[in-house]
């Protein structure tokens, strides 16, 4: 006769650990910094719903105490006008960042694996070159830049704001390090399985580099995103300038006064995009970074 299993239900125990004077200082130290670090962004926020009695209270207030939506309604209407409407502007920023971030992610990418696992002659050289153009500021590469674009006759179009942002050194270096660290066996197996080597890129090499190239798309967006530099050099068109230049406009000149509330709302809009990208993309980069312990 066969005894009957009792079914028990697991019980997680949950230890508690003793809460030491260094560690409850290491956790009042931890929860300054976070205070510190989104006070601006509380502020920011509030800033974009207080109506113009409160932005020029004394003293001045960080939390908004009668919010209001007409900043928005006022940057809508400072920003459009007959010819060109507000949302060309959001389409203008949306379309040259995801371009470049696709781009960018792409060309890197098959630059940086050719480069470490087939090691063209003159490999070392080029590298030597990448490395080298870390140390120049972005600014100081504007003028070859502009000369080039201008000689391809690219100015005042999409691809001023492009093709110059795609292989970008940094994001280079960062996939070329983990390039290096690609086990070999793995891509000679594809190879003798007789997988074409841009099936091996694509569907080997391209998942086991996740904690880069998703990396690299997070920062190239934000950095796109948030360029103010390029559009104003490239673009000459009002209908071609991305939202950073557009609302560029609303800090200077007359009636910056009756303005702010309207600055406010349009810092607000260009801000968010890169928090919810960060946001979003983290987990994923931690998560990657976490598991990627590719061993050679």
């Amino acid at each position: 006769m066969t005894a009957k299993a009792v079914y028990k239900p697991r019980r997680f125990k949950f230890r508690l650990k003793r809460l030491t004077f260094s560690r409850f200082m290491l956790y009042l130290l931890l929860t300054l910094l976070v205070v510190i670090a989104g006070l601006p962004l509380f502020a920011m926020v509030c800033r974009s719903l207080m109506p113009l009695d409160e932005l020029y209270i004394y003293p001045p207030r960080l939390i908004v105490h009668k919010p209001t939506l007409r900043n928005f309604s006022d940057l809508l209407t400072s920003l459009s006008s007959s010819t060109v409407p507000f949302t060309r502007y959001i389409f203008n920023s949306l379309f040259t960042t995801v371009a470049t971030v696709l781009a960018s992610v792409v060309v890197c990418c098959m630059g940086a694996y050719g480069l470490a696992k087939h090691k063209p002659a003159g490999s070392g050289v080029i590298f030597a070159i990448v490395v080298a153009a870390l140390s120049f500021s972005v600014h100081v590469t504007q003028i070859p830049n502009y000369m080039v674009v201008n000689k391809l006759g690219l100015v005042n179009s999409y691809w001023a704001l492009i093709i110059p942002k795609i292989a970008v050194a940094y994001n280079f270096f960062l996939v070329k390090q983990f390039c290096e660290q690609l086990p070999d066996s793995i891509l000679e197996a594809a190879r003798i399985d007789g997988a074409k080597e841009f099936h091996v890129f694509w569907t080997i090499a391209m998942p086991l580099l996740r904690p880069a190239w998703t990396t690299l798309a997070v920062f190239s967006f934000v950095n796109n995103w948030n360029d103010y530099f390029s559009p104003l050099i490239f673009i000459s068109s009002n209908a071609l300038k991305t939202l950073p230049l557009a609302l560029q406009t609303l800090s200077g000149g007359a009636g910056v006064v009756a303005r702010a509330g309207t600055v406010g709302a349009a810092t607000f809009l260009t801000t968010v995009p890169s928090i919810l990208v960060f946001a979003v993309m983290r987990g994923k980069v931690m998560e990657t970074m976490s598991f990627s312990g590719i061993k050679s």
